[in-house]
């Protein structure tokens, strides 16, 4: 069937050592895009009327969904390389663990021949999935235990490197397989399904890498329409500000700047909001010392991913890639550390440990303020310059955690929430359900902190990025400060995510296009006729039963860390400002049908069909 996919989906068991296509699983596929919808839903399926909350996220019963999008793989499609990874249940959050990424893998995959995979059950030892042009193998993989991210991928492309057809490596470090509960699903080495320790899963089932590649063609309903389509879509996404310069010129960094500027970008774990030595890290002095090439993923017209360096001293790097605005503010304003040098390292070793970055500087910039404030003995993190503003101390922060040796290293491995509970002051966790906020800063962004709270995976930006009307005017300018106007708008952007997260576009596209703009380049691809309003009723139904997936593990309560909420920003152009949850959380539970206390109410339920 000609419909952009690949019409073949996968069911692995790995304690039996089976593997099986399953047609219901396809038709998941052609109703929810593919992505994180098809996620969602083999998840709600499979695990009707099962005790999850009960459920170690590290047992074998967990489950483990790895899929593209509708439109990954598809040349013309803008931005077609992601796909999306589910789990059942978080080890970092306790929630559902969801993580997306681009690079190269997920065409790959669909190259292969398949749209994707549900893993379940552990494997009797260290195994690896090679799904190669038609053909699915569960491999021994004992020779890939203990090799960090760059290691497991050398090897697998060695040993497939004369197979007739290009492949990519998805990956878990050594970190995952010490049990780090933020670890990263790597794959073509640094790009990361980075979010919600999906890694650690992944580990927890002997699973150590899966390899795709192959010949097979991926076939379009309607290849005349679609190239219209593309032709105008791609043509939006040129002629928009942040799409066709500014993320190209200097990728995704070039917010430093633009978000320090309203006083909203954290500093010293989120004790304040701006600081005049920001541009010190910004995409414009990263652009101008350290950057090689522009390394955009498979098939991406925005290109913003960067190839860097560092030329010399301690922290020197022949060629790296990124780091990324979240990692540059992680590494850099939430640490106090105003120089690249040691942000680009902090940044690789990420990569190499297969840590999330954002989780990862968080901690460290939550184990900063411990240690400043006399709550964290200095025997604990010996060797360690553990102060804000040391560069060293945050390299071998990471290096502890990565390689997972000491009972410091361990602790920092499972991010600031424990790190925080551990040493009796969990306020200091500058977390939303278990998951490290990003970027931005809600008491001068009221919008994003209302999408944090009732985010479906925790303290998450892009679950609904209201950043693009509330900072870049996108697809029109609202009040940052205006709390009124932010449940609709967040309500909309989270739909609209969802949608995008199982199309396999990028959602740094929505700068440029809107619902109608996705119906007219999906329909020619799958064969239908959908609107732009159907976009954002698939999302809704997505994000809706993500929401009751939320309940079935025991939801913590939609919030805040109580220093967004009671503390006023202190200095800045947002000083004085607090984040007005209380008075959002009602509209928006309204808007979205759900309950007043935010449970998905039965006349929603059967609105949606689920």
């Amino acid at each position: 069937m000609a419909n952009g996919m690949m019409n073949k989906f996968l069911h692995v068991n790995l304690a039996s050592k089976t593997v099986e296509e399953k047609p219901e699983y396809t038709e998941y596929m052609k109703e929810y895009l593919g992505g994180s919808g098809v996620g969602t839903k083999i998840i709600y399926e499979l695990t009707k009327g099962k005790d999850i909350k009960s459920m170690d996220a590290l047992s074998p019963e967990n489950l483990l969904v790895m899929a593209s999008g509708a439109g990954t793989g598809v040349v013309g499609f803008p931005s077609p390389s992601r796909y999306h990874v589910m789990c059942t249940k978080s080890p970092l959050t306790g929630s559902i663990g969801s993580a997306n990424s681009g690079g190269a893998w997920g065409y790959h995959l669909k190259k292969a021949g398949y749209d994707g995979m549900v893993f379940e059950g552990k494997a009797a030892g260290p195994v690896y999935l090679a799904v190669l042009d038609g053909k699915v193998e569960i491999l021994d993989g004992t020779d890939l235990v203990g090799k960090d991210v760059f290691g497991k991928t050398d090897a697998l492309m060695e040993k497939y490197k004369d197979v007739g057809f290009k492949v990519s490596v998805a990956c878990v470090s050594n970190a995952a397989e010490n049990g780090s509960e933020m670890a990263s699903i790597m794959n073509d080495y640094h790009r990361a399904a980075g979010r919600t320790g999906v890694g650690a899963v992944m580990a927890s089932k002997n699973l150590l890498a899966v390899v795709t590649g192959g010949k097979q063609t991926i076939e379009l309903a309607d290849k005349d329409t679609f190239k219209v389509a593309s032709k105008e879509a791609l043509g939006k996404l040129k002629e928009n500000g942040l799409t066709g310069q500014g993320l190209p010129a200097y990728g995704t960094a070039l917010l430093v700047n633009v978000i320090n500027g309203v006083g909203s970008l954290p500093q010293k774990n989120w004790q304040l909001g701006s600081s005049e030595k920001s541009d010190q890290i910004s995409g414009e002095t990263l652009a101008k010392d350290h950057l090689i090439k522009k390394n955009p993923c498979w098939g991406c017209s925005i290109a913003c991913g960067r190839a860097t360096k560092v030329d010399d001293g301690p922290f020197a790097i022949a060629e790296t890639e990124g780091p990324e605005y979240e990692s540059i503010w992680a590494f850099g304003n939430d640490c106090g550390i105003y120089d690249l040098k040691p942000i680009i390292m902090a940044n690789h070793l990420c990569d190499k440990y297969g840590l999330d970055t954002i989780s990862m500087g968080s901690t460290v910039a939550c184990a900063m303020e411990l240690a400043e404030k006399g709550f964290l003995p200095a025997a604990d993190y010996a060797g360690i310059d553990l102060k804000f503003g040391s560069g060293q101390g945050l390299v071998d922060a990471i290096k502890a955690a990565g390689e997972g040796k000491t009972e410091f290293g361990k602790l920092l491995a499972k991010g600031s929430r424990r790190l925080a509970k551990h040493y009796g002051h969990p306020e200091l966790s500058m977390e939303v359900k278990g998951l490290d906020m990003p970027a931005y800063d809600p008491r001068g962004i009221k919008g994003i902190g209302l999408n944090y709270a009732t985010s479906n995976r925790g303290g998450c930006h892009v679950t609904g990025y209201t950043i693009a009307p509330e900072i870049a005017g996108l697809p029109e300018q609202i009040d940052r400060l205006d709390y009124k106007v932010k449940p609709f708008w967040v309500m909309a952007f989270q739909n609209l995510t969802a949608m995008i997260n199982s199309s396999g576009s990028c959602l740094f596209t929505s700068f440029a296009l809107g619902g109608p703009d996705y119906a007219n380049l999906l329909n020619p691809i799958m064969g239908k006729s959908y609107t732009g309003d159907d976009m954002f009723a698939i999302g809704d139904k997505i994000y809706s039963m993500q929401r009751v997936l939320m309940e079935r593990l025991g939801r913590e309560k939609d919030t805040l860390p109580e220093r967004l909420l009671k503390t006023p920003m202190p200095e800045g152009v947002s000083k004085g400002e607090i984040c007005e949850l209380d008075k959002m959380l009602p509209e928006y539970y309204k808007l979205r049908g759900w309950t007043p206390d935010g449970k998905v109410s039965e006349e929603k339920m059967k609105e949606l069909g689920i």
